[in-house]
């Protein structure tokens, strides 16, 4: 697929074609504005007929909008493959919420993206296809671009899909395409060890944000079966490692689960590990999955803990709740698109 091509790639791959170089940059513009081929005027023809086998095709299966303004879509790629994507609207802008895998692996157990498994990775240009989607759809042009902020957080682990994922990052903050700088974007792990070290070795600078949602190996086991492969201490050192190299802050996501891993023994033993770290926390009053059989730590309960971890001198906030009317866990709506298909 050609959108997994940088500038530089897509003018190969018109001379290839025995093409004028100029159709390099039409094509790449009309790529990175999301039209179909029926939509691009100023490429012939007879152009068309020749990349139509290589040129993205993607389609919204289904969207839903809250009523804070949240949109949350399914897109289906070619083969049929379904992902979901969330936009979200802030005071400073928009920012997109992607998908980097086609379910996950991982199997944490609060989480509806890994209900079925993993079908398979996506694709560099499959994970900026859903940034282009958006942005197409709010009126945003390559020079008025509508997506100010992106955040790896959707279906998917994406440090298991290290190379697709990093060549999305490349492109996304590409000054020849969207140009969204890697200061705006934050990419959530449940914490692969190697890669977050490769991450910092290859010259990203992304917001760095663990999945970590315990405060202890014994009970992270329970809930991430990661923490079966990587200790926390592990897990912190890379990061450690990951601020020396960026010098830039990392998040921890905390997801409350009531009855499980929100008590007063375990929050300040989060604190103790996180002591003397350059780091913030995010706590995330869980939105439950049926399927799971888990639920969320009341809202005013976490702002109690937030409160905790700021006495005890971590930085801490409480998410605030966006699409919560449409269900806004990851998963819940490709699932929901792909049983009806069943």
């Amino acid at each position: 697929m050609i959108l997994d091509l940088n500038f530089e790639e897509i003018c190969q791959y018109v001379e290839n074609m025995g093409e004028q170089k100029y159709r390099a940059k039409q094509l790449f513009e009309a790529l990175t504005l999301g039209k179909t081929l029926e939509e691009i005027s100023n490429l012939p023809k007879s152009f068309k007929e020749k990349i139509e086998k290589d040129y993205p095709k993607y389609e919204e299966a289904t969207r839903l909008v809250s009523k804070d303004g949240t949109q949350k879509v399914a897109l289906r790629f070619s083969d049929g493959s379904i992902v979901e994507s969330v936009l979200l609207k802030y005071k400073y802008g928009y920012t997109v919420c992607v998908s980097t895998q086609v379910g996950c692996r991982m199997g944490c157990k609060f989480c509806a993206s890994t209900l079925n498994g993993l079908q398979r990775n996506l694709s560099a240009g499959e994970i900026l296809a859903q940034i282009i989607f958006f942005n197409k759809l709010l009126g945003g042009t390559l020079k008025e671009r509508k997506i100010t902020n992106v955040v790896l957080m959707g279906c998917g682990e994406p440090l298991d899909n290290y190379d697709n994922v990093t060549k999305f990052l490349k492109l996304v903050s590409s000054a020849d395409g969207l140009n969204i700088s890697q200061r705006n974007i934050s990419l959530s792990t449940c914490g692969l060890v190697p890669n977050i070290k490769k991450l910092a070795d290859d010259g990203f600078s992304v917001t760095l944000t663990i999945s970590l949602h315990a405060p202890n190996d014994s009970l992270r086991k329970t809930i991430m079966p990661i923490a079966n492969a990587y200790k926390i201490e592990d897990v912190l050192k890379a990061c450690d490692y990951y601020f020396d190299k960026t010098g830039r802050r990392v998040c921890f996501e905390y997801s409350l689960i009531s009855g499980v891993n929100d008590n007063d023994q375990q929050i300040n033993e989060l604190a103790k590990i996180l002591k003397g770290r350059s780091c913030h926390v995010n706590l995330i009053p869980l939105n439950s999955v049926k399927e799971k059989n888990l639920l969320g730590t009341a809202r005013k309960k976490a702002y109690v803990i937030a409160g905790k971890l700021e006495a005890l001198g971590i930085s801490a906030t409480v998410r605030r709740t966006m699409g919560e009317d449409i269900e806004g866990a990851c998963g819940q709506l490709r699932n929901k698109v792909e049983a009806k298909h069943d």
